[in-house]
């Protein structure tokens, strides 16, 4: 789908890129909307985590950039009750510095692909209202707008809207 840009590498994530993804998730917990929790999760909750994904057969990939890790895109269950199995919910972070050069393209791009090759039938992308660039990046995946649900998360003293979007897999 899309076109991997010559300088960067995508690859499933090991133990050692999780320093960086854990620093992605605090920035994005201390400094934006994309993750609605008021504390960071704890570094070593991460190695558990990138465990299980694992065993649950969900893919977690880092995209390499000029040597470092610039970014992480995975996907999960949607909801729990097994009747959700075939729907999946996509996350991606960027480091900033990375902005603009077509990553999170590539990282979302590889995590739609896993998907599809997976049998996975919907990948839904839950968004802060007001991260109009990742609602641009999914509109350009082909991710339509289903809802937006008002005042549904409370962070930095205020009330913000959820972005559902949706996009057929099969």
């Amino acid at each position: 789908m899309t076109t991997t840009p010559p300088d960067v590498v995508v690859r499933h994530a090991e133990p050692d890129d999780l320093d960086v993804v854990h620093a992605l998730h605090r920035e994005a917990v201390l400094h934006s909307t994309a993750i609605w929790r008021d504390e960071p999760l704890p570094r070593a909750w991460f190695d558990d985590w990138l465990a299980e994904r694992r065993r649950d057969g969900f893919p977690v990939f880092v995209a390499e950039a000029d040597g470092v890790v610039a970014g992480y895109v995975t996907y999960g269950p949607w909801r729990e009750n097994p009747g959700y199995r075939w729907t999946v919910e996509d996350s991606i972070y960027l480091d900033a510095r990375f902005h603009g050069r077509g990553i999170a393209s590539t990282l979302l791009g590889a995590a739609i692909d896993h998907a599809v090759r997976d049998g996975r039938h919907v990948m839904i992308a839950d968004i802060a209202s007001d991260n109009a660039a990742s609602i641009r990046l999914h509109e350009r995946f082909g991710f339509e707008h289903v809802a937006t649900v008002r005042e549904v998360g409370r962070k930095f003293d205020r009330w913000h809207d959820l972005v559902v979007m949706r996009r057929a897999l099969a």
